[in-house]
């Protein structure tokens, strides 16, 4: 059973193809079921102030969703598209991120932190950020906004957990606390990760989340997905070839899909 869970599209100005484009790869290279998950819409941000080419603009929402569910019709048959979005926890403004939860016929909404108040600590041209700061209290800030995104109840699985190892910044401390808190806080309130492969290709130069987390997760019992985090239609798939070596090899033997919000564990 292959899939990828995670994918973007040129609507949210840092990807390239369009979404049919990654329809038909997805079916070239014989994927089961590809999840169509774009960025949600800025929130906390002017979008025009702010770091150009972040996510889609609000008017583009409805329109991805109606592209997704034209897509996943006129492919029925060939490849089963689940409609998605990588919808980001921001702090304070939990309201309005329901809002396009409850919006639209979403299969699966994925929660990702990368944002720390207006800092994006995934984006590469914002690593100056950490400059000046206590590390160990980014961790800190971090793991404490996926805890508050697993409590929310918007999500149904939290995006590459500990993504914050990105660029190779880390404290001198050990933060396994601090993972390990995250994926308890996971599994308190009911919901699933995923082995995001994109890492590799990353300074991190490991998924997310490390295999140390993966196996936490399987002794705690929590469901896992998979996506590559592809943002060009030829990085569809990328490196879960990998993902699922390491799955299997961990101990792992079904994953997790979604179908109208709804948890469908699949053999692998």
């Amino acid at each position: 059973m292959f899939i990828d869970y995670h994918t973007h599209h040129a609507r949210c100005g840092h990807a390239v193809g369009e979404l049919e484009e990654y329809v038909r790869k997805g079916i070239e290279i014989g994927l089961v079921q590809l999840g169509l998950s774009d960025h949600m819409p800025l929130l906390h941000v002017d979008p025009a102030t702010y770091y150009p080419e972040m996510a889609m603009p609000m008017d583009e929402l409805p329109r991805y969703v109606e592209e997704c569910l034209e897509l996943k019709e006129k492919y029925k048959g060939q490849i089963d598209i689940r409609v998605g979005l990588e919808g980001d926890y921001i702090e304070s403004s939990e309201e309005k991120i329901e809002a396009i939860v409850k919006a639209y016929p979403w299969d699966y909404v994925i929660g990702s932190v990368h944002f720390l108040g207006e800092w994006d600590i995934t984006d590469f041209r914002q690593t100056a950020g950490w400059e000046g700061r206590d590390r160990m209290a980014v961790y800190e800030q971090y793991y404490s906004n996926i805890a508050k995104a697993a409590a929310t109840g918007f999500y149904d699985y939290i995006g590459h957990i500990d993504v914050i190892k990105r660029f190779g910044y880390a404290p001198e401390g050990d933060v396994t606390h601090l993972e390990n808190a995250a994926l308890e806080a996971v599994k308190r309130h009911g919901m699933a990760i995923e082995l995001n492969a994109s890492g590799l290709r990353t300074p991190a130069a490991e998924m997310f989340p490390s295999r140390r987390m993966l196996e936490y997760a399987r002794d705690l019992g929590i469901p896992l997905t998979v996506g590559s985090d592809a943002h060009q239609p030829e990085r569809l798939g990328q490196y879960l070839d990998q993902a699922y070596a390491l799955l299997k090899d961990i101990g792992y033997s079904q994953l997790a899909t979604f179908n109208c919000r709804k948890l469908v564990m699949i053999d692998f």
